[in-house]
């Protein structure tokens, strides 16, 4: 078993979620107002074991990202259990860069982002040349990060993150990373890490993509889990729900 969670219950402030203006948040600090919670994840239950492929997939605001940073621990629940087996190595793909230094170049980016994976310099110096090889970034990679376009930053990290070959992948919405040529790149070496046996949970909106690949499909709203199973079966149900609710 890879995640085991229970009841997981997940809240948020409402007035994180939304840009406030400054009177309303100097009219805060003077009249200590409780702000309603806004349930994230509802008393979810899961488990997920080595080597499955499971998507997670909703509507904007369904809880998916919440979720799969409770899998990773950059969330904790108020209410519930987690379980994660501490004896595998998990890569959260959540956010592109995070970990990049803007004032460092990019291949001191790859030591620095590389080192808190959990590697060492030597296995570093033995990857770092096929990592800026795949994210095409020969000519740029001693360049300071902070002079590189989105795309650029973006392509770096994913070809950081992929080329440690992690046991478990968490993925949140990351294929957006350039152009289609080397998005198509990404998803061939997505589905080498998958055939090669590394479990991995996608946040995507790309249901063709998650049916084609995952052996496995959660449908949230609202924080809670309507259908978990059959990736054909889950997207059909799905689909049908969502082109109810836009019709009304």
């Amino acid at each position: 078993m890879i995640f085991n969670i229970s009841n997981v219950r997940v809240a948020f402030a409402r007035n994180i979620l939304v840009q406030r203006s400054l009177k309303s948040a100097l009219a805060g600090l003077f009249t200590h107002t409780t702000s309603p919670l806004f349930l994230a994840l509802d008393d979810v239950s899961l488990e997920i074991r080595d080597h499955e492929h499971v998507g997670l997939i909703g509507r904007t605001g369904a809880g998916k990202s919440t979720l799969l940073r409770v899998l990773s621990g950059v969330i904790e629940p108020q209410e519930g259990s987690v379980s994660v087996a501490r004896d595998k190595h998990i890569v959260p793909l959540l956010e592109l860069g995070i970990g990049f230094h803007p004032d460092l170049s990019g291949r001191e980016n790859c030591y620095l982002a590389g080192s808190l994976l959990g590697y060492s310099a030597s296995e570093l110096d033995r990857r770092i040349p096929s990592i800026i090889r795949f994210a095409e970034l020969e000519e740029f990679i001693d360049e300071p990060v902070k002079n590189y376009s989105s795309g650029m930053y973006a392509r770096l990290a994913f070809a950081l993150s992929t080329d440690v070959e992690p046991e478990v992948l968490l993925v949140d919405e990351v294929f957006g990373v350039g152009d289609e040529f080397f998005m198509r790149k990404c998803i061939v070496r997505m589905r080498r890490l998958m055939k090669a046996g590394t479990t991995t949970v996608f946040v995507s909106h790309n249901l063709d993509f998650l049916v084609a690949q995952c052996n496995r499909l959660i449908w949230l709203d609202r924080g809670k889990i309507i259908r978990d199973g059959n990736p054909a079966e889950v997207a059909a149900a799905y689909r049908q729900a969502d082109g109810l609710a836009s019709a009304q």
